[in-house]
């Protein structure tokens, strides 16, 4: 069973239809995302995100929970009573049966200390679920490559940065939060940091993405024109296809380094909690829709704000798209400073890195800003 599960693990490619491996792949990760939740549930203070678990209900997690196990393992029970791909369906139902065993969605939660070290395995959970729910879904309605299959190539080295990077979100938030407060907390003012914070919500949203949007620019910017950046920002651009889990492939330093200079001018300015929470929301979709699987353009809004369309030219290999489209949130932006792709074709043939040198796997890429003779 092991040794079918690593097989399946390692290989990509569309899972064949009536044989129970497309049933059996959603059972095995409700099971395993169900067996972390109780994992979770046991020890709050350690695997879950302080920021985020005072934002959620947790009766809703609960509800979430009992419905992935008995998915789970109503999916798994009717493959094994049908022989259907029975080798992953018992896993699965093994995970469904641990998972009960342990508490299920009845784990009883109590008070606990803060400020230990954690990991965001709430974190994890949630993103992957309702990212998979969301994406997946948007990517078979409105395909732009109808053949590529949700485990296309590399999909694993895509896996293991989402893994990693929403794991150490502790670390991240830690860290960032303490380098633009001994970067930056010089540059604060009473003064205008209460102007920002007044601002309606109307007008705080479409601003601080402004704000945010100026920094990313040229911070994106200054990965491609600067070397040494290049070769932190090229892990980004190694991957050759495009879908929701894409955008996670990026060099740990490279994320502390943008989140920091990003979230600079936004604490400085002193933008409302309410209008930070809407952009974090916004940033958070735009990441992965940007470089999903979609065929989506938005006629002439196209050129104010940035899309799929936009974002997939800027990972093209194509010689005029080069260094363009740095953007993430407002396309103007691009237009504004002459980096726009100005092309005859509506979409890019092929993605990845020019030379394709850098190496598949992710510790691999963690390496190869560092270890890279070009």
């Amino acid at each position: 069973m092991l040794e079918k599960l690593n097989q399946l693990s390692d290989s990509h490619g569309a899972l064949a239809p009536g044989r129970g491996l497309i049933s059996g792949v959603i059972a095995l990760c409700l099971g395993i995302l169900c067996l972390l939740g109780v994992l979770a549930f046991h020890f709050p203070q350690y695997l879950t995100t302080p920021e985020l678990r005072r934002s959620y209900d947790v009766e809703v997690i609960r509800t979430v929970m009992f419905v992935a196990l008995v998915l789970a393992g109503g999916l798994s029970l009717v493959n094994i009573l049908f022989n259907r791909a029975r080798w992953l369906a018992s896993f699965a139902f093994a995970l469904v049966a641990l998972s009960a065993l342990l508490g299920g969605h009845k784990v009883p939660v109590g008070d606990f200390a803060d400020g230990t070290p954690y990991i965001g395995l709430d974190w994890f959970i949630l993103d992957l679920l309702g990212s998979a729910l969301i994406f997946i879904f948007i990517e078979k309605l409105f395909a732009l490559r109808k053949d590529q299959p949700v485990f296309r190539a590399e999909w694993q080295t895509d896996f293991h940065h989402f893994i990693v990077n929403h794991m150490v979100i502790g670390f991240m938030l830690l860290a960032t939060n303490l380098l633009v407060h001994k970067l930056f907390g010089w540059a604060a003012s009473d003064g205008i940091r209460g102007w920002f914070g007044a601002l309606p919500f109307w007008a705080g949203l479409p601003l601080i993405i402004l704000v945010a949007d100026l920094v990313q620019y040229w911070t994106h910017r200054a990965y491609h024109e600067v070397p040494l950046l290049w070769r932190l920002h090229a892990v980004h651009h190694s991957a050759k296809h495009m879908d929701w889990m894409a955008g996670s492939r990026q060099h740990i330093l490279e994320t502390l380094i943008t989140r920091t200079l990003v979230l600079a001018p936004i604490f400085t300015l002193g933008f409302s909690k309410e209008v930070i929470d809407a952009y974090i929301i916004v940033v958070g979709f735009q990441a992965v829709f940007n470089h999903a699987n979609v065929s989506v353009r938005l006629g002439p809004l196209r050129h104010i704000i940035v899309t799929p369309n936009f974002h997939h030219w800027h990972h093209s290999q194509d010689q005029d798209a080069l260094d363009k489209n740095y953007a993430a949130h407002y396309a103007f932006l691009d237009h504004l400073f002459g980096t726009a792709v100005k092309s005859t074709r509506l979409w890019p043939e092929n993605y990845g890195v020019l030379g394709d040198y850098v190496p598949n796997g992710f510790w691999k890429q963690v390496k190869f800003p560092f270890v890279w003779k070009g």
